[in-house]
């Protein structure tokens, strides 16, 4: 079978493997489809934090079972996965916090992922699709962060909640902080995603960063208390230094975007608000299960997302394009035959 390999950053090489042999309590899964995500991409350019060389990316996963023997799954039936392989036995995933287990194994990033034409996947990962379409079952995975993220931070009605970042992530947990009858603000300074928020939700207030009003905006959008819950979706360092200013006293900072340095910030300004710092990774079974039966009120159509779709065998020719700020990339999906 095919398989794709992330060799170094930067190169990408197609190489033939043998089917896998399918193990005990594991089934065997035919790709779909898989959503390129920003993991992916800064694993191309090489900033990605918890990544060794060579590595098959992939984790958004649609796929259909082609062999199983969990006795609540089918051949033939079309499901998706938690990617985040915990150990079970650490002290996080004993408090219930699987998602950030001290042995975390997230396929596509620590493990080999889904850029192949088939996988197999531990048996108590699967998670059904429920009806839906792959296109939108490879969704599932980042809505899944960003629900995480939003139930994380506390956020309740009337609120405020200021998102920084339009791409698929700020996207996500835009729309579950306006479900949460919050008063939402999205803040980005690509004009192009900034629209797609607003055709996707047409109730959510949105800022162009280049503005250089931030500070005001954020102000006159909450009355003047500013930010009671702030999520940074950009995992850039500027980005997320730059957003403690929009804090309101007594505010959550909740970090779902990641990068690899040190985050520096003015403690005085910080610690008079009573403020608080937290992250919030990956997702749980729950997430995952709560989206999917989102997805299939047909409230909002989360297709709006995917910009770009390419055959799997086209993608390693593909991909460099998909980081160039002209092709106006928010979701692409690569699809299999």
């Amino acid at each position: 079978m095919q398989v794709l390999v992330c060799k170094e950053p930067s190169e990408f090489e197609y190489i033939e493997e043998d089917y896998p042999v399918v193990k005990p309590g594991y089934s065997l899964l035919k790709l779909q489809a898989i959503g390129i995500c920003g993991t992916d991409l800064h694993a191309y350019d090489g900033s990605q934090p918890f990544f060794q060389y060579p590595r098959v990316l992939g984790h958004e996963i649609a796929a259909e079972i082609i062999a199983t023997e969990h006795p609540e799954f089918k051949v033939g039936q079309l499901v998706t996965f938690l990617p985040y392989f915990n150990c079970g036995h650490c002290y996080a995933c004993q408090s219930g916090k699987e998602n950030c287990c001290q042995e975390l194994a997230v396929f596509g990033v620590h493990i080999d992922g889904g850029m192949k034409e088939f996988i197999q996947v531990p048996n108590q990962y699967l998670v059904d699709a429920n009806g839906l379409k792959k296109e939108e079952l490879a969704l599932v995975e980042p809505y899944s962060i960003a629900l995480h993220a939003v139930r994380r931070s506390g956020l309740v009605a009337e609120e405020t909640a200021v998102i920084v970042g339009a791409g698929p992530i700020g996207i996500a947990a835009a729309t579950f902080a306006f479900l949460s009858n919050a008063k939402v603000l999205v803040i980005d300074i690509n004009e192009d995603r900034l629209e797609l928020c607003r055709k996707m939700l047409p109730k959510v207030e949105t800022c162009n960063a280049h503005s250089g009003l931030l500070i005001e905006k954020i102000s006159e959008f909450s009355n003047g208390r500013m930010a009671n819950v702030l999520f940074d979706a950009t995992g850039n360092l500027d980005a997320i230094e730059s957003s403690f200013s929009y804090l309101a006293h007594g505010g959550r900072f909740v970090l779902i975007g990641l990068q690899k340095g040190d985050i520096s910030f003015n403690h005085p300004e910080f610690h008079k608000r009573e403020a608080t710092l937290m992250s919030s990774r990956n997702a749980n079974r729950k997430d995952f299960e709560d989206v999917i039966a989102f997805m299939k009120t047909g409230e909002l159509n989360f297709q709006d997302i995917i910009t770009h779709q390419i055959p799997f065998n086209q993608l390693a020719e593909e991909f460099p394009n998909l980081i160039k700020p002209e092709n106006k990339v928010l979701k692409a999906l690569v699809q299999f035959q």
